[in-house]
């Protein structure tokens, strides 16, 4: 009984350590944004919606399949995520929005928010966390660990004549 409660101290334990990293404060971000997310890792390829609001003092993150299903949903409150709904725990979601927050942080606030990030020309990283290569400031590709990397672009909507 001891040796199985000492294993779930030391995977809460471990979970907790491998928490994505967030910035001193929120920063200034031009709120609300509508971003295409393209996950890829190896032959597999997923499309998102994502839509980040403020919420009073916070940040809501909703990510939606094509068919307009919840994948995620969390909010950013005192630098601390919380649950929204009832969706059930999405860790990569967590690691994916923390990482978008990094690279959607303006260039002016980058080194106070994140104190161990490089920026050099097009590139931005925070080892070994994330590293973001941005074709325009509103398309980028962000690299995670284990081979996992989103393509973002804004989401435009056309209107038919």
């Amino acid at each position: 009984m001891i040796r199985l409660l000492l294993v779930c101290c030391a995977l809460l334990l471990s979970a907790c350590a491998s928490q994505p990293p967030l910035p001193e404060r929120n920063p200034t971000l031009a709120l609300p944004l509508q971003l295409h997310v393209e996950r890829q890792r190896a032959d597999q390829r997923q499309d998102w919606l994502l839509v980040i609001q403020r919420e009073g003092a916070g940040i809501r993150w909703s990510l939606i399949d094509p068919l307009g299903i919840p994948v995620a949903r969390q909010r950013l409150v005192d630098n601390q995520w919380q649950a929204d709904g009832l969706l059930p725990p999405n860790p990569e979601a967590r690691q994916l929005f923390a990482a978008l927050l990094f690279a959607l942080t303006p260039e002016a606030e980058l080194l106070d928010n994140y104190p161990a990030a490089r920026h050099h020309a097009a590139l931005r990283s925070l080892t070994p966390h994330w590293q973001v290569l941005y074709r325009t400031p509103s398309d980028f590709v962000l690299t995670l660990p284990e081979q996992l990397y989103y393509h973002v672009t804004p989401l435009t909507a056309e209107i038919a004549p």
